[in-house]
């Protein structure tokens, strides 16, 4: 979450610069990014290499899982390190119409990982079976070579040049703007993490807490699966409107070409609740849910958060791009940050939990207050859209 917060606050400013082919800035925004990234990821990796079982413990008091997780724990944080990196530079690529890089990179890590982790878990094509810890020196190692091909592409590409002096000394204006727009993005998406765990709690203080937690389980990875596309188009719309912004636009373009972009993030939510409207009968009651074993009542809840998220999916595709893609691409972070965890944290949070452990409520009223955030998010995301207040062109003032 925090090098996503690093990476969204790198796109408001690099795409506005990319508008203006200001590609010192560019470097000098980049700059800062993999410092920050850097350090925290390093960080990260100190604690996780010398404090491996108090973190685990953090998550669990099983001792055995923690006894087998902490070697794991030791290795994999080094990748955090060689991957803060790569992801830093993919952002900027992305920020510049150059989306295709990043693909081509983690398809070829991801590819790498999982050929390693068949090889160094279960000690296949002569590797030595190492279980965990050949898990973990897989994950290093794909990072490794993600970096190491980042490096190699960096050097060579002259569509952004690397500038050496602007990249490792970016200046103190570049870290205050880097700032300013990254900081609400990071507490967003830690309030964000932080507001699904309580939906988590919730639902595990419930009498029927285990059957509950299978099938929200279950649902979160549909919901991942089917929001991949949304979260793709939004950061389409944040580069497309920040080179808009950044090239010295109207307003009433940009607003426009907001409009647009949100329209067809409309469309594809109701494309998506489509496909799953359909896939419920066809493939999921019939053939998924029975693959976990699922209890009666874990089943229906299962149908019947499935029907109220297909529901609302729409809402929350269009939420999605508003939030993470227009608001953002015209630096109006703070008001998307208010105006995504408000609902969570005010309406749904508590309206899951009245519904689930107060009122002892019917099923479907319970799913509809998990997942009430977007009904209230949509009109607050419209009405911001509309005052145009989001549309600012932060590269006014040149960072030097």
């Amino acid at each position: 979450m925090i090098i996503f917060g690093l990476m969204s606050g790198l796109t408001v400013l690099a795409s506005q610069f990319w508008g203006k082919q200001d590609l010192a800035s560019i470097n000098r925004c980049m700059g800062f990014a993999m410092y920050a990234g850097l350090l925290i990821s390093s960080l990260a990796a100190l604690v996780l290499f010398c404090f491996p079982h108090q973190v685990l413990f953090l998550v669990t008091d099983n001792t055995a899982l923690v006894e087998m997780g902490a070697p794991y724990l030791k290795i994999v944080g080094l990748s955090y390190i060689f991957n803060s990196v790569s992801s830093v530079y993919v952002g900027m690529q992305r920020s510049a119409e150059n989306p295709s890089l990043g693909m081509k990179v983690f398809a070829c890590s991801m590819l790498l990982n999982t050929f390693l982790n068949y090889c160094l878990i279960f000690g296949n094509f002569g590797a030595p079976a190492l279980g965990i810890t050949g898990a973990a020196l897989a994950t290093l190692a794909s990072r490794v070579v993600e970096f190491l091909i980042v490096v190699l592409y960096a050097l060579a590409c002259r569509r952004i040049p690397l500038m050496p002096k602007l990249l490792f000394r970016p200046g103190r204006d570049t870290a205050r703007s880097f700032l300013h727009y990254a900081t609400p993005v990071l507490i967003n998406e830690s309030m964000w993490g932080l507001g699904t765990t309580m939906m988590t709690a919730i639902l595990g203080h419930m009498a029927a807490s285990a059957d509950m937690l299978a099938a929200y389980t279950i649902m979160g990875n549909i919901d991942k699966f089917t929001t991949v596309s949304c979260f793709g188009l939004a950061g389409a719309a944040a580069v497309i409107l920040g080179k808009a912004i950044g090239e010295g636009t109207s307003k009433d373009r940009v607003y426009s070409l907001g409009w647009c972009l949100l329209l067809v993030s409309l469309l594809l939510g109701g494309a998506l609740a489509v496909c799953l409207a359909l896939a419920l009968p066809l493939v999921f009651i019939p053939y998924l849910y029975p693959l976990f074993s699922l209890s009666e009542l874990a089943t229906e809840a299962a149908v019947t958060l499935c029907v109220v998220y297909l529901v609302l999916l729409p809402l929350k595709s269009f939420d999605i791009t508003n939030m993470t893609g227009v608001l953002r691409a015209g630096g109006d972070v703070r008001a998307a940050t208010l105006i995504d965890l408000g609902p969570l944290w005010l309406v749904a949070v508590p309206l899951a939990a009245v519904t689930a452990l107060v009122l002892n409520a019917p099923l479907p009223l319970i799913c509809l207050g998990i997942y009430s955030e977007n009904i209230v998010k949509t009109p607050l995301g419209i009405w911001r859209l509309r005052s145009r207040k989001w549309i600012n062109d932060v590269t006014d003032v040149s960072i030097e």
